[in-house]
């Protein structure tokens, strides 16, 4: 690393420079004015000046020559042990960022020294965790999307080879099909677009009655849920306006709803509330079925994400809709939240009542 030693010897020299002003003044003082003082003294007591001044420099100077050249050596050694004590830490910290900045985010450096030393360790640490979590993140996202649309497109493929080699025959029912994956490629990319934050031609925030929102979200997934035998429960009153995009929250909702329709299994039950609390306005979609693992329940905001064996691709989805509820409310000013157990998964979010 270049520079190695370069802050310690920085370090050693101010302190160097410290001592050495301290000792001058030390030295002013008992040399010169010490000096003359002893002089008065011994001339009051009838003494003569070279006399005085010869007792003087055989005694307090020698000795304060002395005590000096020890002095000097001391603050040396103890200059730099204690500036490579303190530059030790700062030189960790910038070889592990080193590294980092090659690419090698597993670089960590350990908590020790002073206060300052270990503060500074530690908020390094903690940002090389997040940049490798990130990092992880960021694999996982091009994996995922690259599945999702590796597979409309490879559809995609063999309808346009079939109709090709005369497979298939060009009748309405095959351009149906080709219509559909051309549209689930458009929705995939509609949806990347709202979790980078493309702005686009967004409408400003109105008042929107959320209770009559819910209860038309609701309406639409009914009749899916009813041909699976699964009860749906609605409680929503009037009267819950809130301060947001009605469009968008059309999508959260409906994202929600398809959510908790996709892992209800035939004969179990939805439940759908919207309330006002002392906080805001409070929804609340809540399903039967497998519920999620502890360990899983924090990620599954994540784009992508999905929790094994019981929510995987076999049910469809491309796993971004809680990624998109979760962009949208908080977009909003709002917050989002799940639980889980044996009983009901539950994914909520709340949005600021107007004052």
């Amino acid at each position: 690393m270049r520079g190695r030693g370069g802050i310690a010897a920085r370090i050693a020299l101010a302190a160097l420079v410290v001592a050495g002003i301290a000792v001058a003044v030390v030295a002013v003082g008992v040399l010169r004015v010490g000096g003359e003082s002893f002089e008065a003294l011994m001339m009051a007591a009838g003494d003569s000046a070279e006399h005085a001044r010869a007792m003087f420099d055989e005694s307090v100077t020698l000795v304060f020559g002395i005590a000096l050249a020890v002095a000097a050596v001391v603050a040396l050694v103890l200059a730099a042990v204690f500036g490579r004590m303190l530059a030790r830490p700062i030189e960790r910290v910038a070889g592990a960022a080193e590294r980092i900045s090659a690419g090698d985010l597993t670089a960590r450096v350990p908590e020790e020294g002073p206060n300052e030393a270990r503060a500074l360790a530690a908020a390094y640490n903690a940002m090389a965790d997040r940049l490798e979590e990130q990092e992880m993140m960021r694999r996982e996202f091009v994996v995922n999307a690259s599945h999702e649309l590796r597979t409309p497109l490879t559809n995609l493929q063999g309808y346009l080879e079939a109709l090709r080699d005369g497979v298939l025959p060009p009748e309405p029912a095959t351009f149906d099909s080709l219509r559909e994956e051309v549209d689930r490629l458009g929705r995939l990319a509609a949806s990347l677009d709202v979790l980078a934050g493309a702005e686009g031609e967004r409408p400003r925030p109105s008042a929107v009655n959320l209770g009559t929102l819910v209860r038309g979200a609701a309406d639409l997934v009914g009749p899916a849920l009813a041909r699976r035998s699964v009860a749906l429960t609605v409680v929503a009153a009037d009267g819950l306006v809130v301060e947001a995009r009605p469009d968008e929250l059309a999508q959260v909702m409906a994202n929600l709803l398809q959510n908790a329709a996709r892992y209800t299994p035939a004969g179990g039950s939805v439940r759908v509330e919207a309330a006002r609390t002392p906080d805001g306005i409070l929804v609340r979609v809540a399903n039967t079925g497998s519920p999620i693992p502890s360990d899983d329940l924090p990620r599954v905001w994540e784009r992508f994400y999905r929790v094994e064996k019981s929510r995987d691709r076999e049910r469809g989805g491309a796993g971004i809709g809680l990624a998109i509820v979760k962009r949208l409310i908080e977009d909003a000013g709002g917050r989002v939240g799940a639980a889980s157990d044996e009983a009901w998964t539950t994914f909520w979010f709340r949005l600021p009542a107007p004052g």
